[in-house]
């Protein structure tokens, strides 16, 4: 059996070795420059997002059985293309969901300090009510701010008992945050979701946030709403047409990032850790390897609280794990002699709330870090 994974994923080495046995091969790719020759004798492929899974990159391999995807989404794999070949699909979803709210609310943090808003004042609109919607639902309810979310398909699910509101609705919020994948057609497409319509009837006060596909906003007449005057605050993880960015538009964003809201250590190596469960499903093999046993302990892992949780002990918590505006200086200094592939292949370590240990000698502690991710004795 020979296994090509993406270079990218994290403890794939790790997971995969467990399956290599008599002439299984584990062999690394650099995702976006996967070719055709390459697999040709590939039995097992897992990629990230960059990579395109499709006839194109297939049609020379007769051996494939299994493909995954470490990712959420899966705009990049032709399924139909898949299944006609009756080759077996697995992607991750919900692996980097928590990545990607705390990146969200990281954002918030931040932008509080600079503007000197209260955060609990916030109405926050949801667009994209799955595992990483939900997610940052979650963490805006432990802190007391309130939410509205969208999604038009899980309305309709019945045993969905949350309430949706319309996406006129959401667009009125103080914050919008964007959590849908690519849909070019059906019902209810996302691509240009945002768009020049929409984009004008933004208020100056708002907050746009991006952090799922580049193409749900219409880069173009966002950058054309900007240099309008429009004083809408953006922050942008993904952009359309990555790997090449619209580079005008970084200059009218209050952080801008390179597609790295998912890249906290834990979400990426969630996904190889489900693939290879999918990957032991499929060739009948019982999983062993565990990313628990795999995990570092984190540089700072336990806290001790000794006043009344506040927002001023907010920011110094969430900063302590992630501070965005690390990545956005990265990315704004560092995009043209690197470029976007590298700064996500260089990605430095980032942790989750929940690799921090949290606890209080304050007698009146109000267990919102726990409620927020971090972890409890």
């Amino acid at each position: 059996m020979k296994i090509l994974f993406d270079e990218n994923m994290p403890y794939a080495k790790e997971f995969f070795n467990d399956l290599v046995v008599n002439d299984t091969k584990l062999i690394p790719f650099s995702g976006r420059d996967l070719s055709p020759e390459q697999v040709l004798d590939a039995d097992v492929l897992l990629v990230r997002s960059i990579t395109q899974v499709d006839e194109a990159l297939l049609h020379k391999n007769q051996n494939i059985t299994f493909v995954g995807t470490a990712t959420i989404g899966t705009d990049h794999i032709d399924q139909a293309y898949l299944a006609d070949r009756d080759v077996t699909f697995h992607s991750a979803p919900g692996c980097n969901a928590v990545s990607v709210a705390e990146y969200v609310i990281s954002a918030l943090v931040v932008l509080a300090e600079r503007y000197l808003f209260d955060l609990t004042k916030l109405s926050v609109g949801i667009v994209g009510g799955g595992n990483t919607g939900t997610r940052l639902s979650e963490k805006l309810s432990a802190l007391g701010i309130q939410y509205k979310i969208c999604d038009p398909l899980l309305a309709s699910a019945p045993k969905d008992i949350r309430k949706f509101v319309s996406l006129e609705e959401v667009l009125e919020c103080d914050v919008i945050s964007l959590h849908v994948p690519k849909v070019m057609g059906g019902e209810y497409p996302t691509y240009h979701l945002i768009d020049e319509t929409r984009l004008s009837n933004l208020k100056d006060e708002q907050i746009l946030i991006s952090a799922c596909r580049g193409e749900v906003i219409d880069n173009h007449a966002l950058l054309a709403l900007k240099k309008s005057g429009h004083g809408v605050k953006l922050v942008l993880d993904v952009w359309e047409g990555e790997p090449e960015v619209l580079t005008p538009l970084i200059d009218y964003t209050e952080i801008a990032t390179a597609h790295i809201a998912g890249y906290s250590l834990e979400g990426k190596a969630r996904g190889t850790e489900m693939l290879y469960q999918a990957l032991c499903q499929h060739i009948n093999i019982e999983p062993v390897c565990q990313l628990t046993t795999l995990l570092p302990i984190a540089s700072i892992s336990s806290v001790e609280l000794n006043k009344e949780f506040n927002e001023i002990v907010l920011n110094q918590l969430v900063k302590m794990v992630y501070d965005v505006r690390r990545d956005d200086a990265i990315f704004r200094h560092q995009l043209s002699s690197q470029g976007f592939d590298a700064l996500r292949k260089n990605y430095p370590i980032r942790r989750e709330f929940s690799a921090v240990q949290v606890t209080s000698s304050f007698n009146a502690y109000s267990g919102v870090p726990h409620r927020l991710g971090f972890s409890s004795a």
